[in-house]
């Protein structure tokens, strides 16, 4: 008999097994949950802090900052040089980022626009690239951030299956999710035949995929 595992029983059970987050990093989660601000959920956490442990990245690039709380997650576990940029579109998450980033003393990079022109003024490479940004964009996004991504860095793509959307054929989805099933399916189809990376979707939380970009392929 196959095991379901309900994703609010998982949550709940993370929450209780995992260590506590440093004192900040907590009253940030907790104020964008009273806000209804959506932030990466626990199991997303311990993947981020999992994944910038054992790699050591000195470069990363966040697309969609929200309050700030996985930017000052990622500045919390990562090397003390790290340089670490994050972008916003929305005037009040800028806004409540900035008041984040300063209240933490983090040194963090805010580029404020909309990431399909801001990613193109961009330089890099960067070792990690978190992709948390508007659904449907993220095919649009797709060639800059292999521009950016450096030979051997991390692609981590949130939210990539759309609580079980993307399972669906596209007429079982309502109308208005249709065009960001159709654009998640074709980011996930990309990711997975492109030549340059190597890449798997984990069914955690929301759904997570994570590409390395092969050591043969030259970034910008």
């Amino acid at each position: 008999m196959a095991l379901r595992i309900s994703e609010q029983r998982m949550d709940v059970f993370l929450e209780m097994t995992q260590a506590p987050l440093p004192e900040h990093l907590e009253r940030v989660r907790a104020a964008a949950a009273d806000a209804g601000v959506p932030i990466i959920r626990r199991p997303v956490q311990g993947l981020l802090k999992t994944l910038i442990t054992y790699a050591r990245p000195m470069s990363i690039l966040e697309i969609g900052t929200a309050v700030g709380f996985s930017a000052l997650l990622m500045r919390e576990y990562a090397p003390k040089e790290a340089r670490i940029v994050t972008m916003e579109c929305d005037p009040e998450r800028i806004r409540q980022a900035k008041e984040n980033f300063a209240a933490a003393g983090g040194a963090i990079e805010l580029i404020c626009g909309d990431a399909a022109q801001t990613l193109k003024d961009l330089t890099g490479p960067f070792d990690l690239i978190f992709l948390d940004a508007a659904k449907g964009q993220y095919p649009v996004l797709l060639p800059e951030i292999k521009r950016l991504l450096a030979p051997g860095g991390m692609l981590v793509t949130d939210n990539c299956l759309q609580d079980g959307d993307v399972l669906e054929p596209r007429f079982a989805v309502k109308r208005r999710d249709r065009t960001i099933h159709g654009r998640m399916r074709e980011y996930l189809y990309e990711i997975c035949h492109d030549e340059e990376l190597e890449s798997c979707i984990l069914p955690l939380a929301d759904g997570v995929s994570l590409s390395v970009r092969k050591s043969g392929a030259d970034a910008d």
